[in-house]
């Protein structure tokens, strides 16, 4: 009779486990995919993090650059190849105007040609900014213009745009790509100044700028987790705010290896 009891018990378990999964709300499928995106992207800058400044910016700069090849390949089917509907130059066609020609062809060429053009400029531009992330310790407008003007430079040159005088076309490319991503730098900090009340998140936004995890600032804002609660932080708490492990281990292991977090978790 008990053991008919056990069972009855266990059977009506289980039919309070099937109601209350049927009771459920299914999830979302692409709340699903987001987390899982988020958890991989998570796991990939832990990794890259740990790899050695020539590993990260080789690995950086050509994830960019197919990146960029494919953004660039895209805008190449939206314009016409003007090498292919452009008859050739006559042969005592002036410097300048030949060079006027080759300018015209490397912004409007085919598919791969755009698709190297951009390659070259977004791959350089990220490679130059990860290796002065690193050895700088910080990413601000004059690593972003040093990385512009690299960028700048390298596009000239690889699309053709240089004309004779290549070396100093180059160096008036870079300068001008510099100044205009220098005068964006500053204008997108002008627009996203945080409001008054997120001077208790100051900390925390710095942390987690510098861990390349600023897309999380929503989570640490909707638990209430402040620059104060910094040293008490675990990965319970962080797990409540959905967090995804990858980007809890980042920040735990900051919070461990920062002298002045350290001390006060101590205090």
């Amino acid at each position: 009779m008990e053991k008919g009891k056990h069972q009855e018990g266990g059977g009506g378990g289980g039919g309070g486990a099937v109601v209350v999964s049927k009771l459920m709300p299914p999830q979302n499928p692409i709340e699903q995919l987001q987390s899982r995106y988020k958890e991989l992207e998570g796991g990939f800058k832990a990794w890259l993090s740990k790899q050695s400044l020539p590993v990260e910016a080789a690995v950086v700069t050509a994830t960019s650059a197919a990146q960029g090849a494919a953004i660039g390949a895209f805008m190449g089917t939206l314009t016409n190849d003007v090498s292919s509907l452009t008859p050739p130059p006559p042969a005592n066609l002036n410097p300048q105007a030949m060079a006027s020609l080759k300018q015209a062809q490397a912004l409007s060429g085919g598919p791969l040609i755009q698709a190297r053009n951009f390659a070259v400029m977004t791959g350089v531009n990220a490679g130059i900014s990860c290796v002065m992330k690193r050895l700088r310790g910080k990413e601000d407008v004059q690593s972003s213009m040093v990385a512009a003007f690299g960028s700048g430079a390298m596009f000239t040159l690889v699309s053709g745009m240089g004309g004779p005088n290549q070396a100093a076309n180059a160096v008036t490319s870079g300068l001008f790509f510099a100044l205009v991503q220098g005068g964006l730098f500053k204008l997108g900090q002008k627009f996203s100044k945080p409001p008054e009340e997120d001077i208790y998140y100051a900390r925390t936004r710095n942390m987690l700028t510098s861990l390349g995890l600023q897309n999380y600032e929503k989570n640490f804002k909707k638990g209430l987790l402040t620059d104060g609660t910094l040293p008490l932080l675990t990965d319970s708490a962080l797990r409540d705010v959905k967090i995804p492990p990858g980007p809890r281990l980042l920040i735990l292991d900051h919070i461990q290896r920062d002298p002045e977090l350290k001390s006060a978790k101590k205090k």
